[in-house]
């Protein structure tokens, strides 16, 4: 039987509603939550219409950096990276795995670089001038912490983070991270921001302080989206 056909009849087999069960950590602790294929699919719809702002389509290259335990978080990035037919390769976002950032963007001479962390910033200042390598890259979505040392140097840097569950990305307008508004209910609270799951997800989750010092803006953002807005003191 060809792989193609293994495939194929794998697609038509019952399989579970459960994808992951995600765990993040809050103020309060790490908490778990249940997540369906059907609310990744969302997910990942979501995540291919905020790269769409950002000129990615087929034909072009993305460098991803994650870990292996952030699954959750990146598989909808993945997916979109997918659907909008880009090519893409994934580096790890530990520091130690700096070379292989630097090995994949000189290769693939990427359109957008996401996930970028201080730890990987931090091993490729050993080795280059970080401002000189992203530069040129017409798309960097960074980490909260890589994006205050990416902007010294000249890189215009969004923002790429999780938000315990929820994953919060900047457009190219820059003036804030969206994060799903059909999904997800964030607010903030003494200065520290909060999420709730909406009521589209299977996994109950009540107002949830997250122990993430930030602003929420809400109103419709300049890039036409409705999406609130998350300003990370951190990325700031």
């Amino acid at each position: 039987m060809a792989r193609a056909d293994t495939l194929a009849r794998a697609r038509n087999l019952d399989r579970p509603e459960l994808a992951y069960l995600v765990r993040f950590p809050t103020a309060d602790g790490t908490k778990d939550m249940e997540l369906t294929w059907a609310e990744l699919a969302r997910d990942t719809d979501w995540a291919t219409a905020r790269l769409r702002e950002h000129g990615l389509g087929a034909g072009q290259r993305a460098l991803l950096t994650t870990s292996g335990f952030e699954g959750f978080w990146c598989h909808a990035v993945i997916g979109a990276l997918r659907a909008l037919k880009v090519t893409y390769g994934i580096a790890e976002a530990m520091g130690w795995d700096h070379r292989r950032t630097s090995v994949f963007h000189r290769e693939l001479t990427p359109h957008a670089v996401i996930g970028l962390s201080a730890q990987t910033l931090e091993g490729l200042a050993g080795t280059t001038d970080v401002g000189e390598m992203f530069r040129s890259t017409p798309v960097v979505l960074a980490r909260p912490a890589a994006v205050p040392p990416l902007r010294a140097v000249g890189v215009s840097a969004g923002v790429f983070s999780a938000l315990g569950p929820a994953l919060a990305l900047e457009c190219p307008e820059r003036c804030g991270a969206h994060v799903n508004a059909a999904e997800w209910r964030v607010g903030e609270r003494d200065g520290q921001l909060t999420v709730a799951a909406g009521e589209g997800r299977a996994s109950l989750l009540t107002e949830t302080p997250l122990g993430i010092a930030g602003q929420v803006t809400t109103g419709r953002c300049a890039c036409g989206s409705e999406d609130p807005r998350v300003l990370l003191a951190e990325a700031n």
